[in-house]
Parts: structure tokens; C-alpha cells; sequence
């Protein structure tokens, strides 16, 4: 299932409240965690690519501008 950012940000929130529970096992904890840390990365991975887009536009942009 491909998340956007902001899903992945809701699904981050509801394993930190899991992780916050104190009926959370050890067990649990490091399932939550990894499925975090991989949250986590794909938000990166999809920010620096639209980070990267803008940078496409902006060098476009300023070469229309400057012709």
C-alpha cells in the first residue's frame, strides 16, 4: 500500500500512542518501531523527491527568466 506523507504521518502517530500504552509487550515495541522506522523512510524518500521536483522547477524558471 502506497502512503502520502500525510497518512504515514496519522499511521506514525497511532504506533506512538501504541508504544506510549504501558500494556505494550517488548515484543509489540520492537514491531512498532520497525514498522516506524520504515514510515519514517518513506516520508523521507517521498519529501526528497519533491524537494528535488521543486529544484527541476525553480532551475527552470530562472533560465525562462534570464533568456
Amino acid at each position: 500500500m502506497d502512503l502520502t506523507v500525510e497518512q504515514a504521518f496519522e499511521e506514525l502517530d497511532k504506533i506512538i500512542e501504541k508504544l506510549e500504552a504501558s500494556d505494550t509487550t517488548l515484543e509489540e515495541s520492537f514491531a512498532c518501531y520497525e514498522a516506524g522506522i520504515k514510515l519514517v523512510k518513506a516520508c523521507g524518500d517521498k519529501i526528497d523527491k519533491v524537494e528535488k521536483q521543486m529544484m527541476i522547477l525553480q532551475g527552470g524558471a530562472d533560465k525562462d527568466g534570464d533568456g
